[in-house]
């Protein structure tokens, strides 16, 4: 079983640059992969990125350029990086940690773009 919180979130003026943060606690599985993910108001949740064991990352096309996906394997942590955050960025943020054979996900954090 894994437990993933995610963190960070709240209220920040457009062009800001909040970062947020995921940790993952595992009863000894290995993490394969950690991917970020947001649900915005009247839409379906959608990928933002991942970002592999190996340090490789993928980056969906609404966030390229903007969003940057971190890692801390020592930790079971992953962290999304946004600048020049824009009204339409608000949404519940979730992060998905990957097993090898199952995915867990947070809760959610709450992040709200003001104009």
């Amino acid at each position: 079983q894994v437990r993933v919180v995610e963190s960070g979130g709240g209220l920040v003026a457009a062009g800001g640059s909040p970062r947020l943060s995921c940790e993952a606690s595992t009863s000894g599985e290995s993490i394969t992969a950690m991917g970020w993910y947001r649900q915005t108001p009247g839409n379906r949740r959608e990928s933002l990125g991942t970002i592999f064991a190996d340090g490789r990352t993928f980056y969906q096309d609404p966030i390229k350029g903007r969003f940057t996906i971190a890692r801390d394997n020592d930790q079971n942590a992953a962290y999304l990086q946004m600048n020049n955050l824009k009204p339409e960025d608000t949404g519940v943020y979730y992060c998905n940690t990957q097993t090898k054979i199952y995915s867990f996900w947070g809760q959610g954090t709450q992040v709200t773009v003001s104009s």
